[in-house]
């Protein structure tokens, strides 16, 4: 697996694969013109994650130039979940997070339903923080990541 920045050529993988998703209310969904104007934002970030040679999904970060140095994990969809793909994906995430953005906290919000994805964020060390209607707010600090003895091997 590896990550790379988006670029505008990847708006119909996005757009798609949150599309894939949406109906089984599981993510959130935009159309391409709100994912352009977000990429033209520097407060945000666009990755795609890659397994072989293909896109296997993608995430958005917004909060990049927060003063307060705590970046939203707006969203990851991975395209086949349950194989694992979606922890390595958001351990590369976190990384760069905390590791290159300096990040004091990284915080999601999750449908309530979604209990697979709950799982995962547990399992990666996010607390749960309270509900807000159907989500459910996550996070991480860097302490709690730098404590993750995986945080300090360096990501693949």
């Amino acid at each position: 697996m590896t990550l790379r920045r988006a670029s505008f050529q990847d708006l119909a993988f996005v757009v798609a694969l949150e599309q894939k998703f949406r109906g089984q209310n599981l993510v959130g969904a935009d159309d391409s013109e709100t994912h352009q104007q977000r990429m033209n934002d520097r407060d945000c970030q666009y990755w795609i994650a890659e397994h072989g040679d293909l896109p296997a999904g993608h995430v958005i970060l917004r909060g990049i130039q927060s003063v307060d140095r705590s970046v939203e994990l707006k969203r990851i969809v991975i395209s086949e979940p349950g194989q694992g793909l979606g922890s390595m994906v958001l351990r590369a995430i976190m990384s760069k997070v905390f590791d290159e953005l300096g990040a004091h906290r990284l915080w999601l919000d999750v449908f309530e339903h979604n209990a697979r994805a709950r799982h995962v964020y547990r399992s990666m060390g996010f607390v749960e923080e309270g509900v807000d209607g159907s989500l459910v707010v996550m996070s991480m600090g860097d302490r709690a990541y730098r404590d993750r003895a995986w945080s300090k091997a360096p990501a693949t």
